[in-house]
């Protein structure tokens, strides 16, 4: 995947040659608050207040958060196979197995076993939440027991799916997800044997996110809530926020989302990371997922500092040492001791007692 890093400086600039921190030839001149005895530095530039910030910018994918495999809990073979590219909600099929839908409900708590009347549990009370949204709750009273009431929401929920009614739910009759869901891929087709734990399709929220690679150096990048620009391939430029990291192999492929077309295999000491956008699900509408798209992402800002081109801050001689400006003032020099802080885009941030917007100092030749 390519990368380039990006320093930018928000606010007003002077063009200046390009060089390095430098020293005065004469020693006599490096003395902070010493006058010149003529020697002019051969170019100058201007202190300014500006804003600077230091960011990074690397190639993304479109795709939708928590890319995650749903896998068949019972053996049987794909008679209605995924609808990729679909969205799902409560009580749809994300499939059909044996000519039966697996059902898609709400909750945290997987279907880890069939659920009847006398069990108790937190999966119980999820399923019968689900029943009484479903609108199969009459006279269901919603706890953490499978009573003779949720069989008969189950029966009246069964024979709406043309299922046997029998009060029971089956492992493999329904699949628990968190809401809503996208169908990433289908990896069992029509006819295929699957199971148990044989992956069937794979689902993402329907929350969609850019998956971006960092080097494994750019961990302070990764923190959840890290503030993004997003170039899209259509060129529009959308703000978002880093919503967590994932690991590389969960991005998967197909449908061009993730790691898939455009975006090259990740680089294995790499940080997956997915970037929520702040304009949700109209943000991305009508962009071309396989195509790449641009993230920037802010490591550091500095709200309205002094700053001056690199090239002017002159390396202190003598016993204390540090880092210093060349006032120019008419026909004459002298230099000030300065505090330095962050760079970007050729500019450094300056602080001192004798710093002022304004002042004209002196730059290195190029």
């Amino acid at each position: 995947m390519r990368r380039r890093t990006v320093l930018v400086a928000l606010g007003a600039t002077t063009a200046v040659a390009v060089g390095a921190v430098w020293f005065l030839g004469d020693g006599d001149d490096s003395a902070p608050g010493s006058k010149g005895k003529g020697g002019l530095p051969p170019a100058t530039a201007t202190v300014e207040r500006t804003d600077l910030v230091r960011s990074k910018t690397v190639d993304g994918q479109l795709d939708f958060a928590r890319r995650r495999p749903v896998k068949s809990a019972v053996e049987g073979t794909v008679t209605v196979a995924a609808a990729e590219g679909r969205t799902l909600t409560r009580g749809q099929a994300l499939y059909e197995l044996n000519d039966k839908p697996v059902s898609l409900l709400y909750g945290p708590v997987p279907m880890f076993r069939e659920m009847k009347v006398g069990d108790r549990g937190s999966d119980v009370l999820q399923l019968e939440r689900n029943l009484r949204d479903l609108g199969y709750g009459a006279g269901l009273y919603v706890d953490v027991r499978y009573g003779e009431d949720t069989a008969a929401a189950v029966k009246r929920w069964q024979k709406s799916l043309n299922r046997e009614p029998t009060g029971r739910v089956g492992r493999g009759d329904v699949v628990f997800q968190p809401g809503p869901v996208k169908v990433v891929s289908a990896d069992a087709v029509l006819a295929d044997r699957v199971g148990p734990d044989g992956t069937v399709l794979t689902v993402a929220s329907t929350k969609p996110v850019v998956r971006a690679e960092l080097d494994q150096t750019d961990g302070a990048l990764t923190a959840r809530g890290t503030r993004v620009e997003v170039t899209l391939p259509s060129g529009k430029t959308v703000t978002g926020h880093v919503d967590g990291t994932v690991r590389p192999d969960s991005s998967g492929a197909g449908g061009g989302a993730g790691g898939g077309a455009g975006g090259g295999a990740p680089a294995q000491d790499g940080i997956t990371v997915e970037v929520v956008l702040d304009g949700g699900a109209g943000a991305v509408s009508g962009e071309d997922p396989k195509a790449p798209s641009s993230v920037t992402f802010v490591s550091e800002a500095r709200k309205g500092v002094l700053a001056v081109p690199v090239e002017a801050v002159v390396a202190l001689r003598g016993e204390h040492g540090g880092y210093g400006l060349q006032v120019v003032e008419g026909t004459t020099s002298r230099m000030v001791r300065v505090e330095t802080g962050m760079t970007a885009d050729g500019r450094i941030e300056v602080s001192g007692p004798d710093v002022r917007a304004g002042l004209t100092v002196g730059v290195a030749a190029s």
